[in-house]
């Protein structure tokens, strides 16, 4: 180990001797103050009323593309005003060619990537990590994202109580924020400083224009490098318990039985303990509204990964994750409420959650017990996560999670750092961290049961640099973590050069990658296990939006056990290398209709294998949007081959921001069986809902279409707040 510490510090050496840097443009820190004011804001957007122009504007926004530091094309004016309990948020964005905004969706947590849009981050810590993202484009859609770390963590499917209401006319687009203060967390103190950031898209132009942090360094989530919102004074969240009952209805029908009537009840409730700590009470938790995920084919001999989705384990999330490398997670919140074994839904009873910050105390604390089911017995869930930050963007900090089960015991302990920076090498982004964690199963004999991860990254424009290893041994066994892979010590690296060539008028940056490897060695014996070698002679960002790869790629795979993949096609054991072209294109995402499209070739273990993929979106216009999936891989294998299909499709319609609705459904070679999936939501005031929920589930096996399952319910979650 300390002759690869060493191995890798030379590389460092020799990559940051080399001059493989930019300078870094100057950006002064600027301040905006918000005006008091108890004058009543009507939210529509006109921006009419007297008190907008008492208050402080700033307009000094300046390109991150396509011209870095150079002046907005168009005029972006900010003003921000705030009573005792709501901070209300001014924009206005002119467009001298209005008739080219581009607003294609109005639906909540819309995709913002093609649209016209603002983006507000406001990190009420001022800590240089945390903060709230708030986006909305000229139709008045509605997208927050909780973000963390700068946005390693960027839990997007985060809802928070807020309001935007925004107008066209012939001299742009004007938006007008309502956020109460309840909705954020901040320290209790008579004079706030916060930090603030905004972010203009204009499509029509590829331009993106910032406030502060500029530079193509930096993303808006680089809170580091925000500016400051002053003037805030004895200010207060008016609201200190939120409580949302929830009741559903409807019933479910199994081909072949008679129909099972649906009916459940229960609450959630949230206490603001401290203006900075939140406490989250979950009784008889309900997720019916939660829309299926996108079913996978498995072609490989490790484990899917699906994100979260559940609202209650949404919120400060961030405050609760740990991993050691490679996307290992020491917790996997989608532990809890299904049995990994059965693959069978399981209730929650009863569940409490504690998160927030006490000064520069990152705290996060969950328990959770979980019903009987069928052979799966009564559980308790409960994990413990501290950080603590330390200089400008550092921190250290460990966890603890246990699952308890009818006296079966799992524990991991862990501990954790990192250093940040954004200062090194004359404002180049820098971080090195480390984690290292044990596990402890009381039927187990606890040995070879550690795993640990050491990482740099030098993620910067011009050249990206990621360097780590990791190790996760053969019992190491976290039962409410996501491990992708065991007895595998891991060394890793990935180079990237962006440059932007003036003499390729055509072209914004290219994209060339000399190398991204994983090297996988047995941790009991050091015998190598797997290879995956990728490089990229040719890649292009076009000023147009377009964008294409080629890559190639080499992997090596040593098989100890036979896998099976398809159920049909066993794959046996042995040393195998395989070869492959790859080539990706996308079209840019801010026109009506834009595609992408994927394609490989090149050997698969025993055989070879050809690999199509595409998608296609179409936004019709901000009511209707329509977006389909299309993969299909072919195998061609001494076992016999075979050809694996997946497919979906998507249709949204969008009334208003508060009243939308979908069809989604899908449909694999693998399972055979399409799912359909029809949901309407009502938002009658921010923070309740009405669902309407259509479920089906038919079968396509023996080429004929058979219905074998319908669900229909219908759930209503109301917000009363004291």
């Amino acid at each position: 180990m300390i002759r690869d510490i060493k191995l890798l510090a030379r590389i460092i050496t020799f990559i940051f001797c080399t001059g493989l840097s930019i300078s870094m443009f100057a950006n002064d820190t600027d301040t905006l103050t918000a005006y008091f004011s108890n004058a009543k804001i009507k939210l529509d957007g006109n921006l009419n009323e007297e008190v907008w122009q008492k208050a402080q504007r700033i307009s000094d926004f300046t390109q991150r593309e396509m011209e870095e530091g150079r002046p907005a094309t168009e005029k972006t004016e900010i003003a921000i005003i705030y009573s005792k309990n709501k901070l209300y948020v001014a924009v206005w964005a002119y467009d001298s060619e209005p008739e080219k905004i581009k607003a294609s969706q109005m639906n909540r947590d819309f995709s913002w990537g093609g649209d016209d849009n603002i983006e507000l981050i406001i990190s009420p810590f001022n800590d240089n990590r945390n903060g709230y993202l708030f986006v909305t484009n000229p139709n008045g859609a509605r997208a927050d994202v909780m973000v963390s770390n700068e946005g390693e963590g960027f839990n997007k499917s985060w809802n928070g109580i807020w309001d935007v209401a925004t107008t066209i006319t012939d001299k742009g687009w004007f938006a007008e924020f309502e956020i109460p203060f309840s909705t954020l967390k901040f320290p209790k103190q008579d004079q706030q400083v916060w930090a603030l950031n905004i972010e203009r898209n204009i499509r029509h132009k590829r331009e993106q224009v910032m406030w502060k942090g500029w530079s193509r360094q930096f993303d808006i989530e680089t809170i580091s490098q925000a500016g400051k919102l002053d003037g805030l004074e004895n200010i207060e969240s008016k609201e200190k318990i939120e409580i949302k009952p929830y009741v559903t209805g409807g019933f479910e029908k199994i081909n072949g039985a008679e129909p099972d009537f649906i009916y459940n009840y229960g609450a959630d409730i949230n206490v603001d303990i401290t203006p900075t700590l939140k406490l989250n009470l979950t009784a008889n938790t309900d997720f019916g509204q939660v829309e299926d995920d996108q079913a996978q084919i498995n072609l490989s001999r490790f484990s899917l990964y699906y994100s979260e989705k559940r609202e209650f384990f949404l919120e400060g999330n961030n405050q609760f994750e740990m991993n050691v490398g490679n996307r290992n997670q020491l917790f996997y919140s989608r532990r809890i409420g299904n049995d990994s074994e059965t693959e069978q839904d399981v209730p929650i009873i009863v569940g409490a959650r504690i998160f927030g910050k006490q000064n520069k105390t990152n705290i996060g604390f969950l328990n959770i017990q979980s019903a009987a089911v069928d052979s799966v017995p009564t559980t308790n869930y409960s994990v413990l996560r501290v950080s603590q930050d330390i200089w400008k963007q550092s921190s250290v900090g460990f966890i603890v999670t246990s699952k308890l089960q009818n006296g079966h015991q799992n524990f991991v302990y862990g501990a954790d750092f990192k250093y940040a920076t954004s200062d090194f090498l004359n404002g180049k982004n820098l971080e090195i961290s480390g984690s290292i964690a044990q596990t402890f199963t009381s039927d187990s004999t606890n040995k070879d049961n550690t795993a640990y991860d050491l990482s740099l990254s030098f993620p910067n424009d011009w050249v990206e640099l990621d360097l780590s290893m990791n190790d996760v041994q053969a019992k190491f066994n976290p039962e409410i973590g996501y491990i992708r892979r065991t007895n595998a010590r891991r060394f890793s690296a990935e180079l990237q050069f962006n440059p932007r060539p003036k003499f390729l008028g055509f072209a914004r940056n290219l994209e060339l990658k000399p190398i991204e490897i994983d090297y996988y060695v047995n941790s009991a014996t050091n015998e190598l296990e797997s290879i995956n070698y990728e490089w990229r002679p040719l890649g292009i960002r076009f000023k147009s939006g377009e964008f294409i790869e080629f890559n190639v790629q080499h992997n090596f795979d040593r098989l100890s056990e036979s896998f099976a993949i398809l159920d049909t096609i066993q794959i046996p054991v042995g040393d195998y290398w395989d070869h492959l072209i790859e080539v990706q294109f996308n079209t840019y995402s801010g026109r009506k209709l834009y595609a992408g499209l994927e394609a490989s070739k090149g050997g698969f273990y025993t055989g070879t294998r050809t690999r199509l993929e595409t998608n296609l979106t179409w936004n019709a216009n901000k009511h209707w949007n329509f977006s389909g999936y299309w993969s299909k891989n072919f195998l061609y294998l001494p076992q016999g081959d075979a050809v694996a299909t997946e497919i979906s499709g998507r249709i949204s319609y969008a009334y208003s921001p508060k009243l939308n609705s979908g069809l989604f459904g899908q449909w694999n070679s693998e399972d055979e069986e399409v799912l359909v999936n029809f949901r309407f939501n009502w938002i009658p005031k921010i923070g309740s809902d009405f669902y309407f929920i259509v479920n089906q589930q038919l079968s396509t096996a023996d080429q004929k279409l058979k219905l074998e399952g319908t669900t229909v319910m219908a759930k209503f979650v109301w917000r009363f707040a004291i």
